[in-house]
């Protein structure tokens, strides 16, 4: 008995198979359904911080640290744009305060300041006005004390020095226009709030200040550890200035020249050298000790 065959698919299952796969796309939603589709959820709001925007739109430096911070707060000179404290360091802020308090968390502020010791407080301020030559030397009087900075750029010295100006009750820290460091956060974090206590003046020409303070009446007493006098013999009664250069150069010599004096300290061989910010304070404590 001859068995029939069933007639042949002119194409094969698989090959049929996937052209009608391929023919049979699933339809787009209708425009209006494709509005109407529920939005993405939303993410959970984040507590105010800083973030880098803030860094660009600063007009001034961002302070840190707790003295540097309060002493700001405590300037009516001083312009306050933002305040950002961590929940613990913000208790030790005063009452009243005129602007708002931003609560962050310490990550934050890591983030806005990398390596910076904050702790946990960081204002961001307008730049203090630049006192005048003229504006200091119209104030002087006999017991009025400055500090001239000839070349000393880096900004923990200065800083160290404004703090040391003002324990001392010197008037003014006088530096050169080019060659001195900006009010940055790291300089106001090593002054530790002096720089809203100490005016730091800057000139264009430090050998023609110095002459300007002289034709005042202060006397201009420049730090030099090869001077043949001592800073005891070479100090007077009345206003003066102590002047002191960069450590290793030294002062320039039409600074040098300009002094009334060059003087040294009493220090003593093998290590004869002190830090720049550290001569300061002992010269400042000398001259306080004049009769």
């Amino acid at each position: 008995m001859t068995r029939s065959r069933p007639p042949r698919s002119p194409h094969p299952p698989g090959k049929q198979a996937g052209k009608q796969a391929g023919r049979h796309r699933p339809a787009k939603a209708p425009a209006a359904e494709r509005r109407a589709a529920p939005a993405k959820p939303t993410p959970p709001e984040r507590r105010p911080g800083p973030g880098p925007s803030l860094v660009r739109e600063a007009r001034g430096p961002w302070l840190y640290g707790q003295h540097a911070v309060l002493a700001a707060l405590a300037n009516p000179r001083r312009t306050i744009r933002r305040l950002l404290a961590t929940e613990e360091a913000g208790q030790d802020l005063p009452p009243g305060l005129e602007v708002r308090v931003e609560r962050v968390d310490r990550r934050a502020l890591d983030q806005l300041l990398p390596g910076a010791v904050h702790q946990g407080l960081a204002v961001l301020a307008d730049p203090l006005p630049d006192p005048s030559l003229d504006d200091l030397i119209a104030a002087t009087d006999q017991d009025s004390l400055f500090l001239v900075l000839d070349q000393v750029t880096d900004p923990h010295n200065v800083g160290a020095i404004l703090r040391s100006a003002a324990a001392f009750g010197a008037a003014a820290v006088i530096v050169q226009e080019r060659h001195s460091p900006p009010v940055t956060g790291t300089l106001a974090k090593a002054a530790s709030g002096a720089t809203e206590l100490v005016a730091l003046c800057r000139v264009v020409n430090l050998a023609r200040a110095l002459r300007d303070l002289k034709d005042a009446g202060v006397r201009t007493v420049g730090l030099d550890s090869e001077a043949g006098s001592s800073l005891a013999e070479a100090l007077a009664p009345g206003p003066l200035a102590l002047v002191l250069g960069a450590e290793g150069e030294g002062l320039r010599r039409l600074v040098a020249e300009t002094c009334d004096a060059l003087a040294r300290l009493p220090t003593r061989p093998p290590l004869a050298s002190l830090n720049v910010s550290n001569a300061a304070a002992i010269a400042l404590y000398a001259a306080r000790q004049r009769g």
